[in-house]
């Protein structure tokens, strides 16, 4: 699962990051609190990488209007080959999703939400992959993505059970279709210690919250 992020690093340092020519319309940064339906960078290929922006929930073609389905934020590794929504874009419209880190929730005994903040323990951008899909109808149109996600690896799971496809940059070819075939292979869980953690102030638990302070470290909230 993957529900909010945010990014930090600035449109030129992510265009030089992938060596990918940047779009003239790329969400501003930073965003503390990216969250479903928001523009967001993505990193495609068409025999050389874009980054673009794409609203983040895909849109499968048969529907109707933005809202006429559920909003699919997230595509499940084990079963995106078969969902009709995406085997498609599983095959052709694969993405890389660049964040400095993403949001996860626990709860406490008496079912309060306890935001953390999930990073690479590297301290290098965390890059997850996507699939991306065209949706037309009448004069709206979109380019939306989804994340892939597989069962979490040992550390997440005692936040969550499942976490997004981490790539590091050996991958980033292979997802995007420029390396061969395997991308398949590639939607594991990342070794138990790509990530490190750490407890965030319930502000991230609003959609409106904003700022550097919300992925602060905090050891209890007042």
């Amino acid at each position: 699962m993957c529900g909010r992020f945010a990014v930090t690093l600035p449109a030129d340092a992510m265009a030089q990051l992938f060596d990918a020519r940047p779009a003239n319309d790329l969400p501003q940064v930073p965003n503390f609190n990216v969250c479903p339906t928001n523009q967001i960078h993505v990193v495609h290929s068409d025999g050389a990488r874009r980054l673009v922006s794409m609203r983040w929930g895909f849109l499968p073609h048969w529907y109707t209007a933005p809202n006429a389905g559920p909003l699919l934020i997230n595509a499940r590794a084990e079963t995106i080959a078969e969902k009709p929504a995406f085997k498609a874009a599983c095959r052709a419209r694969r993405c890389l999703i660049p964040t400095s880190g993403f949001y996860e929730w626990t709860k406490d005994p008496d079912g309060n939400r306890l935001p953390w903040y999930i990073t690479r323990r590297d301290g290098a951008p965390l890059v997850m992959a996507g699939v991306w899909q065209d949706w037309v109808v009448g004069d709206e149109a979109f380019r939306t993505c989804a994340i892939v996600t597989c069962a979490a690896n040992g550390p997440m799971s005692d936040i969550h059970h499942r976490m997004p496809v981490v790539l590091p940059p050996d991958d980033w070819g292979k997802w995007l279709g420029e390396a061969g075939h395997g991308a398949a292979t590639l939607m594991q869980p990342a070794p138990d210690d790509t990530l490190r953690f750490h407890r965030v102030s319930t502000q991230v638990n609003s959609n409106r919250a904003s700022g550097p302070e919300l992925i602060e470290e905090v050891i209890e909230d007042f």
